[in-house]
C-alpha cells in the first residue's frame, strides 16, 4: 500500500477568540453552554478523498458508535451544527483527520475551516469540555500549537520503527502492555520534540523523538495528536485509534470493543481427504483422528491455557459428525477396550473439555436435500450426542461445507475449487424449514462468501427466506482441510500462493514458519479489530504430528505470541450459543442505533437514553444491570422502549 506524504506547511497561529469578546458565534456558544453533551462523535475531514475518514470510520464502525462526518472543504461549520436548541452539545468528542485540514484550492494552500470556523469549533470544545484528537499532525503552530517542534521527517517503509508508550501513554492506552512496541510502518513520520514550557506530555516516542502528544491549549482545551499516518489496514491503527477515540470521549460512548479468540474444528468422528507431502491425495479412507490425537489435543489445550493467562478460558469448538462415532464405546480416559473406537471413548471421557457443535449426522452436501433427509441429519446428530453424553446447543447448526446456504460448486464432486456464490436466496428451503422445526436459530456462514458477510461489524444476517434463522459467519484459514503435518500444509500453501501456484502471490515458495507467520498476521488483524467470529479448521489439522504438536495449535500459539506482545486485556472465548446471542445483540444494536439518543449530564454524573422506537444498544462505561468489565472498560447492554427515557450512572476517564 502507498505511503502518505507530508502535510502542507503554513506558518503562524490563528488567534483564539475568547468568549468575552464581541464575536457573536463564540459568545453564543458560551451563553448556551451546559453540562449536557450527546454521546456522539464529530469527525472533521477535508473531503471524501481524505484518507483519515476511512481510518476513523473503521474504528467507529467496529465499536458501533454514533458519529457524523463534516467535509470542511464544502460544508460550513456554525454553532448550530454543534449545539441543539435546548443548549445540549451534540458531540462529546471531535476527531480530526489531520491538524490543519489544508488543501490546494489552485491559488495555494487553504484550510477547510476558515478562522471563524476554527474558533467556533474551539469555543465549543472549550465551553462544553469536549476533547479533540488529530490523527495526523505536523510540528509547527498553525492553526494552533500542540507544543510539537521540528525534529526530522520522512517516510517509513515495510520495516517498522521501534516505539514506546510513555507513562502518560500507558495510561491512555491501558489495554496495551505498558512496554508494548507499537510498530509504525508504511507511513510518513514527523519525529518531533516538545516545546519548552508548554503544557504537554509525550504519549508515544521513538528513541528521543515524540510521535504522539497530549497537550492543553492556552484556553484550557484538551487535545491529543499522532505525528504519523495510520491508514485502517496498518497494525498501528488497530492498536492506537480505539484508545484515541476512547480518550476523546472520556470513555463514554454507544458501542463497545472487546477481543476474541475462537477456533472451530470440523468433522470430528469423520474422516477427511488427506494430501500427502509427496503431493498425492487420498480420499478413501482419507485421514481420521486417532485416540492419541485426541489425547494430544486435550493436553495441548491445557498447555495453551496455562502458558497464556490472557486466553485462560480458551476451549476448542468441535463440530462433530455422529455417524462416525461408536455408540457402544464406553467413556475412558486411560485405555480403550478391545473392539471399541478409541476416539469415541476418549471424547466421551473429555466431553466437558470442548464445546460441541451439531455438524450434521453424516456430513452430506445439503444444497438440494429433501425435508426428511435434512431433518434426519440435524435430529440424528443431536440424538447421537445425547447418547454419548456430549452437551450440544440445539440452536446452533453448522452444515458440511456451509452447504444449503446458496454457495456451492455446480460440480458436486469438486471439493477443491472455489464454489459459486448464488446468494442466500438460493438456500435450500428444505434445510431451512427442518432447522427451524428442530429449534435451530443460528447457522454458520463463511466470511469468504460475499452473501454471508453482514453489513455491520460483528453482526449476523437474518435469513431472507426464514428470518427466524440468523447466519453467523466464520473466518476461513489457509490451514487446509486435508493437511495434517507441516510438510503437507507447506506443500498445499505453495501450490496456491507460491510463484507457480494457482493464485501466485509470493515471489518464492514459503517455509512452514513463514506460512504460520502470514496466517497468524491475518488472524491478528481479526483479533485486533475485535471480531468475534471463529476461525475454522478440520479434524486432520489436530493430528499429533510429533511431540504433542498439531497444525491447529501451531497456529494458535503463533497468534497468541503476537497478541501477548501488545495486549494486557483477555481474549474471550464464548461458547457458540453465547457467541451467536452476542452477534444477535450486535445486529439489534446497529438496527436501532439511529433511533437512540444518549446524553451525558456532567453535573449529575448520568447518561439518559431515549429511543423513538424500541431498541437494544451497547454502551460503554455506564452502570446498568448486567454490565460486564473488560479491562478498565465496563460494557452494558440496554433494552429501550420507545418514548421511555432510561437514566443510568456513568463514569468518565481522566
Amino acid at each position: 500500500m502507498d505511503k502518505l506524504g507530508p502535510l502542507p506547511k503554513k506558518k503562524g497561529t490563528l488567534p483564539i477568540i475568547g468568549s468575552t469578546t464581541t464575536a457573536q458565534t463564540t459568545a453564543a456558544l458560551a451563553a448556551a453552554a451546559s453540562d449536557r453533551v450527546g454521546l456522539r462523535v464529530l469527525v472533521v475531514a477535508v473531503d471524501q478523498d481524505d484518507w483519515g475518514i476511512a481510518t476513523w470510520r473503521a474504528t467507529l464502525d467496529r465499536v458501533g458508535a454514533q458519529y457524523d462526518v463534516l467535509l470542511s472543504k464544502t460544508q460550513p461549520l456554525t454553532a448550530a451544527d454543534l449545539v441543539q436548541a435546548d443548549g445540549t452539545g451534540k458531540y462529546n468528542a471531535v476527531l480530526l483527520t489531520n491538524n490543519s485540514l489544508l488543501y490546494d484550492d489552485g491559488t495555494g494552500y487553504v484550510s477547510g475551516l476558515d478562522a471563524t470556523e476554527w474558533n467556533v469549533l474551539w469555543a465549543y470544545e472549550r465551553d462544553y469540555g469536549v476533547r479533540q484528537v488529530s490523527l495526523y499532525t505536523a510540528y509547527g503552530t498553525w492553526p494552533e500549537d500542540y507544543c510539537l517542534r521540528a525534529g526530522s521527517e520522512g517516510g517509513v517503509g515495510d520495516t517498522p520503527i521501534d516505539t514506546a508508550l510513555t507513562t502518560t501513554g500507558a495510561g491512555v492506552f491501558d489495554y496495551l502492555k505498558s512496554g508494548a512496541d507499537v510498530p509504525v510502518s508504511l507511513s510518513y513520520v514527523y519525529r518531533s520534540t516538545l516545546a519548552a514550557g508548554c503544557t504537554a506530555d509525550a504519549v508515544l516516542t521513538s528513541g528521543s523523538d515524540v510521535l504522539g502528544v497530549r497537550s492543553t491549549s492556552s484556553d484550557g482545551r484538551e487535545r491529543m495528536a499522532l505525528t504519523f499516518t495510520s491508514n485502517q489496514y496498518l497494525p498501528q491503527a488497530d492498536l492506537l485509534t480505539y484508545g484515541l477515540f476512547r480518550w476523546a470521549t472520556r470513555g463514554l460512548f454507544l458501542g463497545e470493543q472487546r477481543h476474541y479468540l475462537n477456533a472451530d474444528v470440523d468433522d470430528w468422528f469423520n474422516s477427511t481427504d488427506h494430501l500427502y507431502a509427496d503431493g498425492h491425495l487420498e480420499t478413501d479412507p482419507g485421514y481420521r483422528m486417532s485416540r492419541s490425537d485426541a489425547v494430544s489435543t486435550y493436553n495441548q489445550q491445557n498447555g495453551f491455557r496455562a502458558a497464556n493467562p490472557l486466553a485462560g478460558g480458551f476451549k476448542l469448538n468441535i463440530a462433530y459428525n455422529g455417524e462416525g462415532a461408536d455408540p457402544n464405546a464406553l467413556p475412558s480416559c486411560l485405555l480403550t477396550l478391545p473392539g471399541q473406537d478409541g476416539l469415541t471413548s476418549y471424547s466421551r471421557c473429555r466431553a466437558a473439555s470442548f464445546t460441541w457443535i451439531n455438524h450434521t449426522f453424516s456430513h452430506p452436501k445439503m444444497n438440494f436435500t429433501d425435508y426428511p433427509t435434512s431433518y434426519a441429519e440435524i435430529h440424528d446428530n443431536l440424538t447421537r450426542a445425547a447418547a454419548l453424553g456430549l452437551s450440544v446447543d440445539p440452536t446452533v447448526l453448522k452444515t458440511g461445507e456451509y452447504s444449503g446456504l446458496g454457495v456451492y460448486n455446480p460440480d458436486p464432486t469438486n471439493d477443491i475449487d472455489p464454489p459459486t456464490d448464488y446468494g442466500l436466496a438460493a438456500s435450500n428451503p428444505n434445510l431451512l424449514q427442518a432447522a427451524k422445526d428442530l429449534g435451530v436459530k443460528y447457522l454458520h456462514g463463511n466470511m469468504s462468501f460475499a452473501s454471508h458477510r453482514p453489513s455491520c461489524f460483528n453482526c449476523g444476517i437474518r435469513h431472507p427466506l426464514e428470518p427466524s434463522l440468523t447466519v453467523v459467519p466464520d473466518w476461513p484459514t489457509n490451514i487446509a482441510y486435508h493437511t495434517t503435518t507441516p510438510a503437507e500444509e507447506t506443500l498445499f500453501y505453495n501450490s496456491y500462493y507460491g510463484p507457480n501456484g494457482k493464485f501466485p502471490y509470493w515471489p518464492a515458495d514459503q517455509t512452514y514458519p513463514q506460512v504460520l507467520g502470514h496466517e497468524s498476521d491475518v488472524a491478528m488483524q481479526h483479533v485486533m479489530s475485535g471480531s468475534v467470529y471463529t476461525h475454522t479448521f478440520h479434524q486432520g489439522n489436530l493430528r499429533n504430528y510429533g511431540s504433542n504438536h498439531s497444525l491447529v495449535f501451531d497456529w494458535l500459539n503463533a497468534v497468541m505470541a503476537k497478541y501477548n506482545a501488545y495486549y494486557n486485556v483477555p481474549l474471550l472465548t464464548p461458547n457458540w450459543g453465547t457467541l451467536a446471542q452476542y452477534v444477535d445483540h450486535r445486529t439489534d444494536h446497529f438496527a436501532g442505533l439511529s433511533s437512540v439518543s444518549a446524553v451525558y449530564d456532567r453535573a449529575a454524573g448520568t447518561v439518559t437514553f431515549t429511543a423513538s422506537a424500541g431498541a437494544m444498544v451497547f454502551a460503554t462505561d455506564v452502570t446498568a444491570p448486567g454490565a460486564a468489565a473488560y479491562g478498565t472498560d465496563k460494557v452494558a447492554l440496554l433494552s429501550l422502549t420507545a418514548g421511555t427515557p432510561v437514566t443510568v450512572p456513568a463514569s468518565v476517564r481522566p
